[in-house]
């Protein structure tokens, strides 16, 4: 059965208005991102530099269920309100967490309605086309391009193919500037609309197991609450979006966003040697540089305050961000 005909602007229009919608299934990760891994930094690298396996209940933005499969274990994720608890199967250990204002990317950032609402944000109908659709998980479902108007974005463009009905996208796969074929891509391989049961979605220790509670979730966290310094208000001509209050700094939108987390001088060192490991990387007077795909990062410092810089942006754009940071970081004092 094909899907009813509709309107390149009424499809964006369903994809963004599908958050409230909910669903399950089970979703399939396959990249060839090369990032560097650090234990201290996030899971982000093996997920779009591999193929992972995902289980998803959503039952809306504030309570779903996450849970990542691979051959060495199960690790999932229990969000409620502003908590998420990680449960660690194998080694029967949870962990409980306040999600900060900031953090890095985790395994649900990757499933592909939460992936195509964060890069469609401010996706204009300029940067749109319609695509032929296209089967998946079972569902005729319908397709779009988005292209972005920025020529400081290292996305070439995202293909989305969404349920016609609910708006909530079943596949997206973004590609780099300049390639044929996608660096990554996030589908779901079984889906319904059906919201699940909250007995699903809701954790519930063991009586044996103790639940410890994890005041700081990642480095991006710790950087924002404890680093000494402030980034600036713009960066390379992108605004900060998101509280100006911390030591972290998110600029841009949609297809063009960069994040810059102030590093201590171990935890630089940490991804400069992990950088130096991958091919491509490029020795540069601002830092070791890397595009991976549709992601750009340079770990910038030497004898000043090192930062992280990561995102959507190209070579030159990461260049200038090292530059502003530079010339524009101040201290704070507590």
């Amino acid at each position: 059965m094909h899907p009813p005909h509709l309107a390149t602007s009424t499809i964006l229009d369903r994809i963004k208005a599908s958050g409230s919608h909910g669903y399950s299934g089970t979703v399939d990760l396959a990249g060839n991102v090369k990032l560097p891994v650090a234990s201290r930094f996030t899971d982000i690298g093996p997920l779009l530099g591999g193929r992972t396996t995902l289980r998803v209940w959503w039952r809306d933005r504030s309570e779903w269920r996450v849970d990542k499969l691979l051959i060495a274990g199960e690790t999932d994720l229990f969000h409620e309100g502003t908590r998420t608890t990680q449960w660690e199967y194998e080694a029967a250990k949870a962990t409980v967490s306040e999600d900060p204002a900031i953090r890095l990317p985790r395994s649900e950032d990757l499933i592909p309605p939460v992936l195509a609402a964060r890069l469609l944000k401010d996706a204009g109908a300029d940067e749109v086309r319609r695509l032929a659709p296209r089967r998946v998980a079972g569902v005729s479902a319908v397709g779009v391009e988005v292209r972005p108007r920025s020529s400081k974005s290292s996305i070439g463009r995202l293909d989305l193919w969404a349920d016609p009905e609910t708006g909530i996208v079943l596949r997206a796969d973004l590609y780099a500037v300049g390639s044929t074929q996608p660096a990554f891509s996030t589908a779901f391989t079984s889906f319904t609309s059906k919201t699940p049961s909250s007995t699903v979605t809701r954790f519930a220790a063991p009586t044996s197991v103790p639940v410890r509670f994890e005041s700081v979730l990642d480095i991006a966290d710790a950087a924002n609450q404890y680093a000494p310094v402030i980034p600036p208000k713009t960066v390379a001509g992108l605004r900060r979006t998101g509280s100006a209050a911390g030591a972290v700094g998110v600029y841009g939108t949609g297809l063009v966003q960069v994040l810059v987390v102030p590093l201590r001088g171990r935890d630089a060192d940490t991804l400069r040697e992990q950088l130096d490991k991958i091919p491509g990387v490029r020795q540069t007077p601002d830092g070791p540089t890397l595009m991976a795909g549709p992601l750009g990062v340079l770990v910038s410092g030497g004898h000043e305050q090192p930062w992280l810089i990561v995102g959507s942006v190209s070579r030159a754009t990461l260049a200038a961000v090292a530059r502003d940071l530079r010339s524009g970081a101040r201290y704070r004092y507590r």
